[in-house]
């Protein structure tokens, strides 16, 4: 049997997706992706966005399925086993260096794992540094392709490119 490219994908909304307002585009693309037999969830990091639970509300009111939606406790288990991490405008909480380096002033923090999938996509306006103020090492990494741009406009055109594959 012929595997797909991409069999199960995890999406980490961060607070450029909010800014960018990009959540229904997001369910949209995930909607296609599953459509052709990709299984697709949401990672979310508790304090994500404005406030805790800014992610989880945006997904509900953009339509996306409460049982497709984890938190990091939940889901950090399955990123081994995943294709694709998707993440779009996260930063600090994916940043690998909370768990390696001693130095970092998040070292320590509980991060979404997406730097394990065995791919991982970035969409972002850029490798700005996040809240913390720091460089994210999951940029650099070896696994990680960087698609930049502004994560609504972006998201269309990756739906463009979904419809034209069919």
């Amino acid at each position: 049997m012929r595997r797909r490219p991409s069999e199960k994908v995890i999406i980490v909304p961060g607070y450029g997706m909010a800014v960018a307002g990009a959540q229904h585009k997001v369910w949209e693309m995930a909607k296609l992706l599953e459509g052709a037999g990709v299984e697709v969830s949401f990672a979310i990091y508790p304090v994500a966005g404005r406030m805790p639970g800014h992610m989880n509300v945006l997904l509900a009111e953009a339509g996306v399925p409460y049982e497709k939606i984890f938190d990091l406790d939940e889901i950090n288990a399955e990123f081994p086993q995943t294709d694709v991490a998707l993440v779009i405008g996260a930063n600090d909480v994916v940043n690998p260096v909370a768990r390696t380096d001693k130095t970092s002033p998040i070292y320590g923090m509980p991060i979404l794992d997406a730097d394990k999938a065995r791919n991982c996509i970035v969409i972002k306006r850029g490798r700005g540094a996040g809240y913390s103020g720091i460089e994210n090492a999951l940029f650099y990494a070896d696994n990680t392709s960087m698609l930049y741009g502004s994560a609504q406009q972006t998201v269309a055109d990756v739906i463009g490119q979904l419809k034209e594959l069919g």
